[in-house]
């Protein structure tokens, strides 16, 4: 594919990548990273600590969350899309956001073909109703799943998410506890995780974040089940401790209750060779094979079972799903197909470079 000029648009809340928690960052990285590698001339609109070998244009000096800014999140994210284009409108041949709703009004008006990636959920009718109104722009899935509420939505294609592959590395050897990763909150359910860890008589270790939000599920539900010998609560950990966890996990426990539509964590584990036991809900079934990769689990007794039974599970198998199916060129090779189709409908390639705004730094 011959090089493109294209913008990519990150939330502000955490840096691209993130120090510690945060998807959505992790993923712009290394599309990112992976399209720079290709030759495109990529300009990284995200916060100021960001990482990148693209250009970086920084709205904000440091990432939101970790200096206690969030409520600044919408207007910064703004200043961002006005930057992309009105002030540096031309400058791109293709721009692709991750900041979602807020790029509708300068997406429906632009010249410019832009690429909407959507990395929530989207079953609320107030979601759905200004999609719908948005309904022609070029949306991408990050799971089949994810589309189901919405349809009728221009979908251009589902890409999967990916890491590359020397990310994570593989451990044949286990060691004697079970994870839980994330976040602490309602959706993702960790005082099942942990109930089940117990009636099942094995180690937990609990690598989490508890947001301002969900301070009182982590208070009312959570903390009261952590004083136990076969529980260990971590807190939130870096990137090298989350690796650390998954590779010498002997699987990870993943009781979410809500219509995740990827799940990050579940790549990453597969990555180390570790297998996903996980609730039939969302994307899980896209990404997790059942008796291959790890368990999907409907009630209480088949988590149960599912942690009996981890045994039977080959991690080798897990870790050739991840290179099949999840890495960071399966990943640009779908969005440069995105790319390739809305600049050229036609079938024939092109791509040119332009100079830069003095706005951003390489």
């Amino acid at each position: 594919m011959n090089p493109l000029r294209i913008a990519q648009i990150a939330p502000l809340i955490e840096s691209v990548p993130p120090a510690m928690y945060g998807g959505t960052e992790r993923v712009v990285y290394h599309l990112t990273e992976e399209l720079v590698e290709r030759g495109h001339d990529v300009t990284l609109f995200a916060s100021g600590d960001s990482r990148t070998s693209a250009t970086l244009c920084s709205p904000v000096m440091k990432s939101l969350r970790l200096t206690g800014q969030q409520s600044a999140g919408t207007l910064s994210s703004l200043y961002t899309l006005a930057m992309v284009y009105e002030v540096m409108a031309g400058k791109f041949d293709i721009i692709h956001s991750h900041v979602e709703f807020l790029t509708f009004p300068y997406a429906a008006k632009s010249l410019t073909p832009t690429v909407l990636t959507f990395h929530g959920r989207l079953d609320f009718p107030e979601t759905l109703r200004l999609l719908r109104m948005y309904r022609n722009l070029h949306f991408v899935s990050i799971s089949d799943s994810q589309r189901a509420p919405a349809r009728d939505l221009n979908w251009q294609q589902t890409v999967y998410h990916g890491y590359p592959e020397d990310a994570f590395g593989f451990s044949d050897k286990p060691s004697d506890y079970f994870l839980y990763l994330g976040r602490l909150s309602p959706e993702k359910a960790p005082h099942e995780a942990i109930i089940i860890a117990k009636e099942c008589g094995v180690r937990l270790k609990i690598a989490a974040k508890v947001d301002p939000v969900d301070q009182a599920y982590f208070a009312q539900q959570v903390a009261p089940l952590l004083d136990h010998p076969l529980i260990e609560y971590l807190g939130e950990v870096d990137e090298s401790g989350k690796i650390h966890l998954l590779r010498h996990a002997r699987a990870l426990l993943n009781t979410i209750n809500w219509p995740e539509p990827f799940g990050l964590v579940m790549i990453e584990s597969l990555a180390c060779g570790t297998p996903v036991i996980v609730r039939r809900c969302g994307s899980a079934p896209e990404i997790i094979e059942q008796g291959k990769t790890g368990f999907i689990c409907q009630s209480r007794d088949d988590f149960v079972r599912a942690v009996r039974g981890v045994g039977t599970l080959k991690r080798d198998l897990c870790r050739k799903a991840f290179e099949d199916r999840f890495t960071r060129r399966h990943m640009a090779d779908g969005y440069e197909q995105i790319y390739n189709r809305l600049l050229n409908p036609d079938g024939v390639q092109s791509g040119s470079f332009d100079e830069g705004s003095s706005l951003c730094r390489p």
